[in-house]
């Protein structure tokens, strides 16, 4: 079905819950992506983002200081090769279209199913091929 291999998949997750991020990161680990860094903050987030150079960043909307949808358009600004896969326990649609309106590839909803989010990927990844 894929055209690629999770282990080339390179993924920070950014999210200020501890579990959510743990979570998150078995999931991923589990399907063989590559977990380079995870950031409480979106501040903490965007020199890993420079440095480790992810395909994706899985960021939650509500953090402290600057939000997921925030960290969406910065990354768009100075990483526009980054995917943002946007997760948020807050899942109205005005929500949803300011996620997307600001750059991201995909929303999920919490709780997150891991099916559902390796589909995201390997969507994401698939696109990402044909550019």
């Amino acid at each position: 079905m894929s055209q690629f291999n999770p282990a080339d998949v390179k993924i920070i997750i950014v999210d200020d819950s501890d579990f959510s991020r743990s979570m998150i990161n078995k999931m991923l680990t589990e399907d063989g992506f590559q977990v380079v860094g995870e950031a409480a903050t979106a501040e903490a987030a965007l020199p890993m983002i420079k440095e480790k150079k992810p395909n994706i960043v899985i960021a939650d909307i509500v953090m402290p200081n600057v939000s997921g949808i925030e960290l969406t358009e910065k990354i768009g600004r100075n990483f526009p090769e980054v995917a943002v896969i946007i997760v948020s326990s807050l899942s109205q649609e005005h929500v949803v279209l300011d996620a997307i309106g600001a750059g991201a590839s995909d929303f999920i909803a919490k709780p997150i199913q891991k099916q559902q989010l390796t589909d995201s990927i390997e969507k994401i990844m698939a696109e990402k091929s044909k550019e």
